[in-house]
């Protein structure tokens, strides 16, 4: 399905934002190496904003950056139909960008962003009752733009990142552990030693002041 359809499906900006935060806080528990980490956030990105982010280290991300207004996301799958490399000249799918509202234009000319890298692209201020997307006519195909197979954890629930670190860490996670980072509640060493025996929560002070996550 496309990014329009997944639209209806994603949370509200607060809620997705301690989504992000909590998903940045699991990696950073599995995978103390950051360059091996799926997920990130950056509550400190810059004056008053945060930026989550997702790269799976084969050409697809995402970024999500929360500002006073609400948020804007914009994905690329280098497999889509809909990829800028897919046409010919590059060009990011029409309609895509078009429509982004003024309180999200530094977010596309942020270097860090790479724009021109975009299958898909979903806003929400805070005055919205629902995700937005520009008036894209899609291909047809199940998933166009990727959105769908890049944004599953911000749409599902404790399973689907069960699932995920079995597939990527090959680590067997209760689902009661990750409903508990869900959750945002304290960690302890305790708990942080049953995801990863490895680490401590002294080693991982540096991760939760980024992601701003609850002590």
């Amino acid at each position: 399905m496309s990014a329009k359809t997944i639209a209806a499906r994603l949370l509200d900006v607060d809620v997705m934002k301690k989504r992000c935060q909590s998903l940045a806080m699991l990696d950073a528990i599995l995978s103390p190496e950051w360059e091996y980490r799926y997920y990130s956030f950056n509550s400190k990105w810059a004056d008053g904003q945060m930026l989550a982010s997702m790269r799976n280290g084969s050409g697809d991300d995402y970024f999500i950056l929360f500002n006073a207004h609400g948020a804007i996301l914009k994905g690329f799958a280098h497999e889509a139909p809909m990829s800028p490399y897919a046409r010919e000249p590059k060009q990011v799918w029409p309609g895509v960008l078009d429509e982004v509202p003024n309180e999200f234009a530094d977010f596309l000319t942020e270097p860090a962003f790479s724009i021109n890298d975009t299958t898909f692209c979903l806003w929400r201020r805070y005055s919205d009752s629902k995700w937005q997307t520009g008036d894209v006519k899609y291909p047809a195909d199940d998933d166009p733009d990727g959105a769908e197979d890049l944004l599953g954890l911000l749409t599902g629930g404790v399973c689907d990142y069960q699932e995920f670190a079995q597939s990527y860490f090959e680590k067997a996670l209760p689902l009661s552990a990750i409903e508990y980072v869900y959750q945002q509640r304290p960690l302890t060493n305790e708990f942080v030693a049953l995801l990863n025996p490895e680490i401590d929560l002294a080693s991982l002070r540096d991760d939760i002041e980024e992601i701003n996550y609850p002590t």
